[in-house]
């Protein structure tokens, strides 16, 4: 084996380098293709020393040790270590990309014509089959539910104190209606806004006269809720 290494050495002028990995137990097997830039036998081993020292051929650069290769890593992650990137010589472990987090659902505006009377603040049987198909149909939707925040709000017509009652006595009313239907009474929270949110773009003069400006005031009048569910 001594004099077959001689040989190569004689007819294509290698050098002998050291490995910073030692002993190794297994054979380095180049895979057939391109530039050999370490000795091989018949079996496309690298010839090695007893000193566990790769012989180069006149045909090695740092470029050519890390493009040849002996599995899965370049044959100069064992030959060479010291100059190939230790990027290349360890297995790269994709990392799981993190689970997409669940959309949040869209709020629910419920036009308070559809719930309750005007000035009023119990639930019609209208408004509660509303709640039931605009709310509670999307609740198995959202996975494991963490709280619904119920919104209530008002026009303009009317003092402050008596449209932030208003406000506040429909979004319990709404809270109440689903608390019968099942949903945890601690999940659910109410705020009441009054007139302090009015529906931007929303134009009514005074000049209207009050029916008619009840009527355009309309869409200021909601109960919105909003629903949040826990992360899968």
């Amino acid at each position: 084996m001594v004099s077959r290494l001689l040989s190569h050495k004689a007819v294509v002028g290698t050098v002998l380098v050291a490995t910073s990995l030692g002993a190794w137990a297994a054979d380095i097997v180049i895979t057939p293709g391109g530039v050999t830039p370490y000795v091989i036998d018949s079996r496309n081993v690298v010839a090695r020393s007893g000193a566990d020292l790769c012989w180069r051929t006149g045909f090695w650069s740092p470029a050519a040790a890390e493009k040849a290769m002996a599995g899965e890593f370049p044959a100069g992650c064992q030959c060479d270590a010291d100059l190939v990137p230790s990027e290349k010589c360890t297995v790269q472990v994709a990392q799981a990309s993190a689970p997409a987090a669940p959309e949040a659902p869209k709020p629910i505006t419920l036009s308070a014509e559809a719930l309750f009377g005007f000035d009023k603040a119990v639930l019609t049987p209208a408004g509660k089959a509303a709640i039931d198909r605009e709310v509670l149909s999307q609740l198995p939707q959202v996975g494991s539910l963490k709280t619904v925040l119920v919104e209530g709000h008002t026009d303009r017509i009317g003092s402050h104190p008596h449209n932030q009652a208003l406000s506040e006595r429909r979004a319990a009313a709404v809270k109440s209606h689903l608390v019968e239907k099942g949903v945890s009474a601690d999940l659910i929270d109410v705020i009441g806004y009054g007139k302090t949110q009015p529906v931007p773009g929303v134009s009514c003069p005074d000049s209207l006269g009050r029916t008619k400006l009840i009527e355009c005031l309309a869409p200021h009048r909601r109960v919105v809720v909003r629903i949040q569910a826990l992360p899968n």
